[in-house]
């Protein structure tokens, strides 16, 4: 089943600091915003919706969980 990736269904324990963060935070809502816009196109690829080649696939996931990292290191150390 092809879903998106939600940065709160990763990260439940921080859902207020997430959403305190975001609105009170330049650094973190960048963050987040590039998380959620890369995991939207990655969910148009993969549901058809939008075109791109395996290899370019393979590297927006891994851009993905590159950001996803940052992210939680960010909520730890804020």
């Amino acid at each position: 089943m092809i879903t998106k990736h939600p940065i709160y269904q990763d990260f439940p324990e921080y859902a207020d600091k997430i959403k305190d963060l975001y609105h009170h935070n330049d650094q973190f809502q960048v963050l987040l915003q590039s998380y959620s816009e890369l995991d939207d196109r990655i969910y148009k690829i993969e549901t058809d919706q939008e075109l791109a080649m395996d290899d370019e696939l393979s590297q927006l996931r891994k851009d993905r969980v590159f950001l996803k990292d940052e992210i939680y290191t960010f909520l730890k150390n804020n």
